[in-house]
């Protein structure tokens, strides 16, 4: 027998056991939504915007109930929109507004405000408390990434969800009473002070108003440009070309690269160059690395394997404050930002003929953890910082804008040449979950099979959207290497647990914190009411630029052979190690002593045993 409801009169066809909202969402009924987020299943009822009046089958009286939380039944009548729904929500949203800071003009979501939306969707009238709040909530920006300004939050649990879902970490929190209650920090009041949160800024793309937002730095770079004494250079991160046009409507995935470069140096940027450059460097330096380890293996000396990818800014902060056990295990190489900067710092003041302390790098990444990366003691230096200052791609975007640039009006312009700008399809793929891996096989295994390419080209078993994939890789007298990948944190907790069982066994082991990889940062653009929704897409995008470019390998870039050449000589030579590696510290205030220990002592076997499971 088939289960019906009417919906405004419209005869709706559902299964047992979905809600209200989920019927109505199916068959293109709308209900507005705010602490509802169906990417997550997250359906707490708490904002009081799903509101319909139900009456079931011989009812003469209807009941108002949440779409989101209330089963749907065999015969009712469902009023989505009628005066009595309305006016309730309406009363609902003034609540909201009535402790809600409606300083809109200086939002992070102005223009992109999920609440000024339902507002309008439900006809708001004028809110008689503007700007009277009823208590003053906390604003922190202690954060090197992330801005908490609790009085833009509806409390809609959104961010708490993500975080302990997605990432499996449980750094937000919804606390405090009344009007107080808010997102806050579990165990701490600041968000610097947090020993959980790694700074990935995935809540950041889930949360419906300007409760949660990277932290500004537009200000900061435009003083940059406008000063005459100091030379700007921009370098761009893989996942930024296929991520920037969705913030100008253009699809999602599509290489807007070449009209970057024109917009930036029309606002005044003075060299534009790429950080897909410098993944070709980490590729040969973590490649070579890599290959150290392996060749120490096989002559029985003591080294730390499985060795661990760093490029992932978040993923080092996890190590640091959750698994310091493994930090050993961790490749030294620096992050392609990072390694970027080292470079630009050394080098390019003889190439330019400018003084070091006159030259600024600034970032362009999909990433809030960058903006903390860049900061770190370890990769600083007596002269100063690498990297001045990080934007996220939201930040792109905002300061075309404020200089009056559409990334639809800017014509394509190439890099400044022969000046850290040529990259390889390798280095593109840096972007995307897979793609570290996919190149340093593609390098590694040329370099144990006399420069011979691997084929295909493509490496199949690093690309997708799987969370943990895993394979084997022939590299010749050194054996069959064993590699995994997976990409969001709660899935990289769970794999660690099953190495530290001995269920699975790796040699090397690829990690992004966000889910898809760069592609879907903390620092990429947001979509209403939804998450990880263009991944696919981008990642298509990374793929289609490897797959156009004409070196595929880092290690036949010719503008990263020119640099070893003549500047840094081999990968792993001591110039090298001096600017491209580093070290990290653990940040973890207290652990259970057995459980470092078990998976210290696994992972200390040098995982020269077969796998257990596979």
């Amino acid at each position: 027998m088939e289960n019906f409801a009417w919906f405004n009169g419209q005869k709706v066809a559902f299964t047992d056991g979905q809600t209200i909202l989920q019927v109505a969402k199916q068959a293109d009924i709308f209900i507005p939504t705010l602490c509802a987020f169906m990417p997550l299943n997250h359906t707490p009822g708490t904002c009081r915007m799903c509101l319909v009046e139900v009456f079931d089958e011989g009812d003469e009286v209807g009941r108002v109930v949440t779409a989101c939380t209330t089963p749907i039944k065999q015969g009712q009548r469902i009023f989505t929109r009628n005066e009595r729904v309305r006016k309730m929500q309406q009363l609902q949203m003034q609540l909201l507004f009535a402790d809600h800071d409606q300083d809109c003009k200086s939002c992070s979501r102005h223009g992109n405000c999920e609440l000024q939306d339902v507002a309008l969707f439900i006809g708001m009238p004028n809110t008689p408390n503007h700007s009277n709040y009823i208590a003053k909530r906390p604003y922190d920006d202690s954060s090197m990434g992330i801005i908490r300004d609790v009085n833009k939050c509806i409390r809609c649990g959104r961010c708490v969800e993500v975080c302990r879902q997605v990432q499996g970490i449980g750094a937000l929190t919804i606390d405090n009473f009344g009007t107080m209650a808010g997102v806050a920090m579990t165990g701490a009041k600041r968000w610097a002070d947090s020993t959980k949160c790694v700074q990935c800024g995935q809540c950041t793309l889930v949360c419906p108003t300007g409760a949660l937002s990277e932290k500004d730095e537009t200000d900061r770079v435009l003083n940059m440009i406008d000063d005459p004494e100091t030379v700007t250079i921009v370098q761009m991160a893989p996942a930024v070309r296929v991520t920037l046009g969705e913030e100008f409507g253009l699809p999602p995935g599509e290489n807007v690269e070449e009209l970057i470069v024109y917009g930036l140096k029309h606002i005044g940027i003075d060299y534009v160059m790429d950080t897909n450059f410098a993944a070709d460097v980490v590729i040969m330096e973590e490649g070579t690395e890599l290959l150290q380890r392996l060749k120490a293996r096989k002559a029985n000396k003591d080294v730390a394997l499985p060795m661990f990818t760093s490029c992932c800014p978040g993923w080092i902060n996890y190590v640091e404050k959750h698994a310091p056990m493994i930090m050993e295990y961790l490749s030294t190489t620096r992050s392609p930002q990072a390694v970027f900067g080292a470079l630009a710092k050394a080098l390019l003041p003889q190439r330019l003929n400018i003084a070091r302390e006159k030259l600024r790098v600034i970032s362009i990444m999909p990433c809030t953890a960058k903006k903390g990366e860049a900061q770190r003691p370890t990769l600083a230096r007596e002269e100063g910082l690498d990297v001045d200052a990080v934007l996220t791609v939201r930040e792109l975007a905002k300061l075309l804008r404020r200089c009056g640039m559409h990334l639809k009006n800017c014509k394509p312009m190439k890099h400044d040449q022969n000046l850290f700008t040529e990259y390889s399809g390798a280095g593109a793929i840096f972007g995307t979950t897979g793609g570290v891996m996919e190149a340093a096989v593609r390098t590694v295994y040329a370099l144990t099979h006399n420069g011979e390419t691997l084929n295909p080209i493509v490496f199949e078993p690093a690309r997708g959207l799987d969370g943990v994939k895993e394979a084997e890789v022939d590299l010749g007298e050194l054996g069959t290497v064993r590699i995994a990948i997976v990409h969001g944190l709660a899935r990289t907790q769970a794999l660690l647990d099953k190495m530290s069982a001995g269920e699975v066994v790796y040699d090397f082991v690829e990690v992004m914190a966000c889910p898809g990889g760069c592609i879907a940062g903390g620092g990429t653009p947001r979509k209403k009411n939804n998450y990880q929704l263009n991944t696919l897409e981008r990642q298509k995008g990374i793929y289609r630029i490897d797959d156009k470019a004409s070196v595929r390998e880092s290690h036949k870039n010719p503008e990263i052979a020119a640099l070893y050449r003549e500047s840094l000589g081999e990968p792993g030579s001591h110039l090298a190690h001096e600017l491209l590696h580093c070290e990290y510290r653990s940040k973890k205030s207290e652990k259970s002593v057995s459980d470092i220990r078990k998976l210290w002592q696994v992972l200390s076997s040098r995982y020269t045993e077969p796998t257990k499971k596979r």
